[in-house]
């Protein structure tokens, strides 16, 4: 199936990814692109480079302290849609904080209404493909190119981070380019940026 949404797991045990993997996989509607077993720099690095449609990840894999975080830190990383998996040692105002949970007692079919739930309610708002970029949108671009990561931006521009992910979600619309690379050369060649400034 071509439309399956791209998948990367964050989850620590080796047989719950394994069969997650294999939920998602099975379900036509999803690809698991990759499976961390820890949120490391070189984890970080990668899920940049993909960027893909939807992160689920076990909080346990954060120290005590960071659980909160979690999804701001994955704000930083990538632009996508994060899932926490929900089991021992993962409190429900954890939950909370994430766009979306999914338990190790889910059904198969309760697992992928719940994806697709999360999906849906984070749908963004209808922009006109191949549309010109506006002023805040170059902007933004810029900073990106620039190697800039959303909560720096934000701070630089004085703006939420949802609201740097959302112009960002339509700049990769508008353009077409979804990797922080492609974006770059979109810039260069657009006479936003020049090469002295990278």
């Amino acid at each position: 199936m071509e439309n399956r949404k791209s998948v990367a797991l964050i989850v620590p045990s080796d047989i719950v990814a394994r069969g997650l993997g294999s939920i998602l996989e099975e379900s036509g509607e999803f690809h698991v692109e990759e499976v961390f077993h820890d949120f490391s720099k070189a984890a970080e690095s990668r899920l940049r480079g993909m960027d893909p449609d939807m992160v689920v990840i076990d909080p346990v894999v954060l120290d005590f302290k960071s659980r909160r975080e979690g999804r701001n830190m994955l704000l930083d990383v990538c632009d996508s849609i994060v899932i926490a998996l929900d089991g021992p040692g993962v409190t429900e105002d954890v939950l909370k904080l994430y766009d979306g949970s999914v338990s190790l007692y889910d059904r198969p079919s309760d697992l992928t209404r719940k994806l697709h739930g999360a999906l849906d309610a984070k749908q963004p708002e209808v922009v006109s493909d191949g549309g010109e970029l506006s002023a805040r949108e170059k902007e933004i671009l810029v900073c990106v190119a620039k190697g800039m990561l959303n909560k720096e931006i934000a701070d630089k521009l004085n703006l939420s981070i949802y609201t740097v992910i959302t112009h960002r979600k339509n700049i990769t619309r508008k353009t077409g380019i979804k990797t922080v690379a492609g974006l770059t050369v979109y810039a260069l060649l657009n006479n936003l940026i020049d090469m002295n400034s990278l």
